[in-house]
């Protein structure tokens, strides 16, 4: 279906008139049949013409186009601009074949004088004729072709005399002309890694307009601009795994699958344009995709960039790392559920921004999460060399924000951070994050100081010459939930086995550093045995704080205290005068802050409160137990190793610190920083 009738006279040059992606027809007419325009743009070697080949095998009622862009692009830019000249070019222009090419392929170079426009109006022809079930006009393109497309109308700029004639024809015939937009991505290493092996036809060295993956983000640009359906795809997964590629792609395009769409004809085909000698051995030994067989795209060959590509390299990735976000792969890629059963329990997270940058007001970027990158020269990749903080946003103010800044800056300082971030640099980054997402109320942040990006793989910190990286993670993120805890019903607790929290004299923990083993693996070790924690004890056996949090106990020493309150689901109500509150040291722990404010409220609310060695054995007998944390603020503990806590339910004095603790939050505004109001 690839021959039309002889090629009318050049229409370029003429001016179009705007149409919608659904180019449909008066509202009292019955839309009887849909024709649907796939234009396919993509860089040079990212599999195009397999993809073309697809649709043409696909079924009977499809026209496949190879480049029709592609004569005029040549005219305006060949002879030499911009470097960009072919071996075919004179005879591509002209429509005559070369002398030693075959005369019955003449037809193909006279085809190609044909513009874009009258090539669909020839395809729309030919599939009303054919059948009056409408079909599809599949149109490979290279993406350095779109300065020379309309997006608005989805027609060839300048052009009219074809394109209304196509409208008539529509019109007459009672047809919905549909344009859907896909975008045929391939990692630019994979495009440029093979760019030489035709060098003898397009030269080895080109011009970043010749490659095109920059103009694919453009392409996206103005089709989204216009409304029009996009489609991302990836190159390397549609050979990885071409079945389910194809499915997925005419199931966004909503056209049917055919499973005819994996296989073709080796060899020429019809609708090749007439400089396919010259590009397409590869795929003309080819009868199809590999199914089933070893499909890592991404593997084989292994090839090397030429360093006078690099420029072009680093122009062009950033366009397809934005690209590749929009990819199904790029979206369905968690490999693994987690417990709530969804990736976002808050669905606004998938989109959050997050900052990350050295010091200096230039330097950092608010980026999206999905395009956030930090280099693998960072030493929290070499080393987890780095320290944190979590903050909580409540209120329009962020709680405790100057004892976590405190902290962790005594933090850098411990570890030797030189060209540290100022704290009103980080304190800025906090604002400007913060108002990106437009949060106030609800959220956590995390706060990564890292001793910064080396400009060589080492341990020694005087590689590090950049100053520190700050990255800035906030989410929307409730006190209880998903990642936190129940603090009405409680939680269980497990000890941990091997692992112990180590004391100063191995690594203190009132740095507080990203070396975090020694937390994960007792986190994994609760998740096996269905607990929310485990509980770390020191190197001589006495409790510590658990994995994640600081950790509290209650001893009713009072008898009548006791004989009121045990056993009795709490009001949240009474004297807590018998009740003795004790926490570890911090020897071997981290000073939580919350902890430090549950001290200071228990004071407060006449509590009296111990701050000593505490035994497991005391945390099994304890009447109340509850963590502290400023990510789940005060939780607490029902079971411990299987062992219920007091009455197996909230205790009155946990109750009333939990009151006392939301009460702070909105009352002692001493204890908060206010932030500035967003535009």
């Amino acid at each position: 279906m690839g021959r039309y009738p002889p090629a009318h006279d050049d229409c370029i040059g003429r001016k179009s008139v705007s149409k919608a992606t659904i180019e449909s027809l008066p509202p009292n007419r019955n839309m009887a049949t849909k024709i649907t325009v796939i234009h396919c743009w993509s860089a040079p070697r990212s599999r195009s013409t397999a993809l073309l080949y697809s649709f043409e095998a696909a079924r009977s009622n499809t026209v496949a186009l190879d480049e029709p862009l592609y004569r005029r692009w040549l005219q305006e830019k060949g002879g030499g601009n911009l470097g960009i000249s072919r071996p075919y070019e004179e005879a591509f222009l002209a429509g005559i074949p070369p002398a030693d090419e075959d005369a019955a392929d003449a037809w193909r170079w006279q085809r190609e004088q044909q513009c874009f426009n009258e090539r669909i109006y020839h395809a729309v022809d030919t599939l009303l004729n054919n059948n009056d079930n409408g079909g599809v006009i599949f149109a490979k393109q290279m993406a350095k072709f779109a300065s020379l497309f309309d997006f608005e109308s989805n027609w060839e700029s300048g052009e009219s005399k074809w394109r209304d004639k196509c409208h008539e024809l529509l019109l007459e015939k009672n047809v919905q002309l549909v344009h859907c937009h896909v975008l045929l991505v391939r990692d630019p290493v994979s495009v440029l890694g093979s760019w030489n092996n035709s060098s003898d036809v397009h030269g080895s060295n080109p011009h970043p307009d010749e490659i095109g993956i920059t103009q694919l983000l453009d392409i996206y640009a103005k089709a989204i601009g216009g409304n029009h359906a996009v489609v991302v795809i990836d190159s390397d997964d549609l050979a990885d795994d071409p079945c389910k590629s194809l499915r997925d792609l005419c199931s966004a395009l909503n056209i049917e699958y055919d499973d005819s769409m994996l296989r073709w004809e080796a060899g020429e085909h019809e609708c090749d344009g007439p400089w396919s000698k010259w590009w397409y051995h590869n795929v003309w030994k080819s009868s199809g995709w590999n199914v089933g067989g070893d499909n890592d795209a991404r593997q084989n060959p292994y090839r090397s960039v030429p360093p006078a590509l690099l420029p072009t390299l680093r122009l062009s990735m950033p366009a397809y790392t934005f690209l590749q976000t929009l990819t199904t792969s790029h979206k369905n890629r968690a490999v693994a559920t987690p417990p709530s059963g969804k990736l976002y329990e808050d669905p606004r997270n998938e989109h959050v921004l997050v900052y990350v940058g050295a010091p200096g007001r230039t330097s950092g970027n608010i980026i999206p999460r999905d395009l956030a990158k930090i280099s693998p020269f960072d030493s929290s990749v070499q080393g987890g060399d780095a320290c944190w903080e979590g903050v909580r946003v409540y209120n329009g103010r962020i709680f405790h924000l100057d004892h976590h800044l405190n902290r962790l800056f005594r933090s850098a300082k411990a570890l030797g951070f030189e060209n540290v971030h100022s704290r009103k640099e980080i304190t800025d980054a906090i604002f400007r994050v913060l108002a990106a997402n437009g949060m106030r109320d609800g959220a956590h942040m995390r706060l990564t100081l890292t001793r910064g990006e080396k400009c060589t793989s080492s341990m020694n910190p005087y590689f590090n010459v950049y100053g520190t990286t700050l990255i800035i993670l906030p989410e929307w993120k409730p006190t209880e939930g998903a990642t936190t805890y129940d603090n009405e019903k409680g939680i269980s607790l497990i000890t941990a086995g091997a692992c112990r929290r180590s004391p100063p004299s191995t690594l203190d923990n009132k740095i507080h550093h990203n070396n975090m083993i020694q937390n994960i693996l007792p986190k994994i070790q609760a998740n096996l045995a269905g607990a929310a924690d485990s509980i770390m004890l020191d190197t001589e056996g006495f409790v510590s704080e658990t994995n994640a949090t600081n950790l509290f106990m209650v001893r009713y020493d009072n008898s009548q205290f006791c004989y009121e309150h045990n056993g009795l689901e709490s009001t949240g109500e009474g004297d807590c005068s018998g009740a003795v509150l004790l926490t570890p040291t911090a020897d071997h722990c981290l000073p939580g802050i919350t902890r430090d404010t549950v001290l200071i409220l228990a004071k407060e609310l006449e509590i009296k409160s111990e701050v000593r060695r505490v035994s497991l054995s005391e945390f099994y007998s304890a009447d109340e137990v509850f963590t502290t944390g400023t990510m789940g603020e005060l939780t607490p503990v029902t079971k411990i190793d299987g062992r219920v806590i007091g009455s197996g339910k909230k205790g009155v004095v946990t109750e009333q610190l939990q009151q006392a603790y939301k009460r702070s939050i909105e009352t002692r505004l001493d204890w908060s920083t206010e932030i500035p109001p967003f535009c």
